[in-house]
């Protein structure tokens, strides 16, 4: 796995920034917080998150109290951003806006 070219970081990392990912001071990395209407749904989504994850062999850093999931995405064998995080961060996003928005804000 290698880290996203300029070219790539341009191009892919864009939709995802405007989604309200952040990039992480002092580290390559993408962060977001996801806010839902209770735990169940809290958990539910980080469900979703870790059958992909697993199936992608690539695990998110989160925590979650709540109603709250904090998510950073960084690839560890390549210590940086790579096309993984970009699929999983999209994949959080799909997760997210099919809980109904009366329910979930980010």
């Amino acid at each position: 796995m290698s880290l996203l070219t300029q070219a790539e970081r341009t191009h892919l990392l864009k939709p995802l920034l405007q989604n309200g990912w952040e990039l992480v001071v002092g580290r390559d990395a993408l962060y977001k917080k996801f806010m839902y209407q209770d735990f169940n749904q809290a958990f539910g989504f980080m469900t979703r998150v870790a059958l992909k994850a697993d199936k992608m062999d690539h695990h998110p850093e989160w925590f979650n109290v709540y109603n709250r999931v904090q998510i950073t995405l960084s690839t560890h064998d390549c210590e940086g951003l790579s096309a993984k995080d970009v699929e999983l961060a999209s994949f959080c996003d799909a997760c997210h806006s099919s809980v109904p928005e009366s329910s979930a804000s980010s």
